[in-house]
């Protein structure tokens, strides 16, 4: 009886609860906080970014600071370089930025929030090495400009902040930066099923509690699992059509992948590596994805195309169906959870 009680006393918290993510549309320099909650979702507020009035500024990645108290947003299209803005989140005022390489993409903080670690994916460049920008937060400097492979993409650090890992789209490499020298430690290899053509292409870099990265290989339809001990491939899981973006439950449990061609969203079993559903999703080109803390929701971001708006869907992770979506503005990217409130 006890159990069942608490149990109901459960679903009642989190029914009266509501969830808040950040998403940025880069068709249309906007940046949107979305609300989800018993009711459905709807959207809380919106703003523009950017400085060229009569070009886009293309906002990509989004990020919160481990307190929540800030977020940031690369602009990916400079003049000639790109730069990330430091918003404060409870006005949304812009309270510091800074230039960075070309075509600055998804980025991280370090759980402590000093640094920020910043991909620069030069996908308007000459297809030549990159690198990975290092910001300290505080002042909002570039540190350190971090030179490593054709188009890095992915940007995330281990929960223990001691390694950045990041993804080379063009080199099927998987790079891991060590946080406290600010240099490349290892470079892996990921090549791809023998059956797949083109290579692995990876676009998603996640590190997982249990002590592995997962990659997102693009091309090769995989989910390649790398053993940070070993430095090696452990395993690779059969993904969905243009596997793009991943994230994962605080647990390590569940990993959850975009599926950007293929207009789906698949939630794997982290331990078997089975998945267990593959979610359709309102519009095409399926791009990020971000759990809740409690890990009872995930959060999609979904481009569309053409004239149509963006999405942002929510997944509920016991269910494994979306019980809600709302429209933003074209394009919507980078996404990260805010909070949750009363």
């Amino acid at each position: 009886m006890l159990a069942a009680l608490l149990l109901a006393l459960s679903f009642a918290m989190e029914a009266s609860s509501d969830y808040l993510v950040y998403v940025a549309s880069e068709a249309a320099d906007k940046i949107t906080l979305v609300r989800f909650g018993a009711d459905g979702g709807h959207v809380e507020r919106e703003l523009t970014t950017g400085i060229m009035p009569t070009d886009i500024d293309g906002p990509h990645g989004l990020t919160m600071s481990p307190d929540r108290a800030f977020y940031y947003v690369s602009l990916a299209h400079g003049q000639p370089f790109g730069s990330v803005w430091k918003y404060r989140a409870r006005d949304d005022t812009v309270v510091g930025r800074t230039t960075l390489g070309m075509f600055p993409a998804s980025m991280q903080t370090t759980p402590d929030g000093e640094l920020l670690f910043v991909v620069n994916f030069n996908l308007h460049g000459d297809m030549v090495p990159s690198s990975v920008s290092v910001v300290a937060t505080g002042e909002m400097v570039e540190v350190a400009r971090i030179p490593t492979c054709t188009m890095p993409h992915g940007s995330r650090v281990n929960m223990q902040g001691t390694k950045h890992y990041s993804a080379c789209m063009m080199d099927d490499l998987l790079v891991e930066i060590d946080t406290a020298t600010l240099k490349v430690s290892r470079k892996l290899a990921l090549g791809a099923h023998e059956k797949a053509h083109g290579g692995c292409s990876p676009t998603w870099a996640q590190p997982s509690p249990r002590g592995s990265v997962f990659v997102a290989c693009n091309a090769s339809n995989e989910i390649v699992e790398v053993d940070v001990e070993k430095w090696a491939v452990a395993r690779r899981l059969a993904a969905a059509d243009g596997v793009y973006n991943l994230a994962v439950t605080s647990d390590g449990g569940r990993l959850i992948a975009t599926n950007k061609r293929a207009q789906s969203v698949s939630v794997y079993d982290a331990r078997d590596g089975n998945e267990l559903a593959r979610i359709p999703t309102k519009r095409r080109v399926v791009h990020g994805v971000v759990v809740s803390p409690d890990d009872r929701y995930a959060f999609v971001s979904v481009e569309g195309v053409g004239t149509e708006p963006g999405t942002v869907e929510m997944i509920d992770l016991r269910a494994l169906k979306t019980v809600a979506t709302v429209d933003v503005a074209p394009q919507a990217g980078g996404i990260d959870f805010y909070k949750l409130t009363n």
